[in-house]
């Protein structure tokens, strides 16, 4: 007995049955052309990625650089603030009455103080302390001019406030007084 719903090809309508086409073995062929067509397109894509991946690389290090240059830019800054501060506690330790040199107050400002000359050799900060050198514009502020027999002319006679140098970077210049 056979089902109704069960139609095969020879029983289906004529407009129903679709003509099958013989399907081919072999696959389609690839000119020499096409071929070498293909492979510079392969390789204009592998140099492009490289390229790209290059540039990606180098913006990379490039920002990292930035960012490093940033941090020490706004550490300096600060430390720069802080100068001022420094200079008091130096004024305040040279001029410490004899009888409160060894109080334990004076060992905590001690303390105080060389944490801060911790911080500064940990940003590789150096003072600059220019008596008898020559007059350097670029690290020295000149405030005042004057004739001195011990010193030649164009040198720096006395230093008045220390300046302090980062590598390149002048944090506060050396305010001294020049010999004429």
């Amino acid at each position: 007995m056979t089902d109704q719903n069960d139609i095969t090809p020879n029983d289906a309508p004529e407009d129903v049955v679709e003509e099958t086409q013989p399907i081919e073995d072999q696959p389609p062929t690839i000119t020499d052309d096409r071929t070498k067509e293909l492979q510079a397109d392969a390789e204009k894509n592998l140099q492009g990625w490289q390229r790209t991946l290059a540039e990606f690389q180098n913006y990379k290090r490039r920002v990292e650089r930035e960012q490093q240059d940033l941090k020490l830019k706004i550490a300096l800054e600060t430390i720069t603030k802080m100068l001022p501060i420094i200079d008091d506690f130096e004024r305040a330790q040279a001029n410490v009455p004899e009888n409160l040199k060894d109080h334990p107050w004076m060992n905590g400002v001690s303390l105080i103080q060389g944490k801060f000359k911790k911080l500064m050799d940990e940003y590789d900060i150096q003072v600059i302390a220019p008596d008898g050198e020559l007059f350097d514009p670029n690290v020295h502020q000149a405030i005042s001019m004057d004739t001195s027999d011990d010193v030649e002319s164009g040198h720096v006679i006395d230093t008045l406030q220390k300046g302090y140098i980062s590598g390149d970077i002048v944090l506060r210049p050396a305010m001294v007084r020049v010999a004429n």
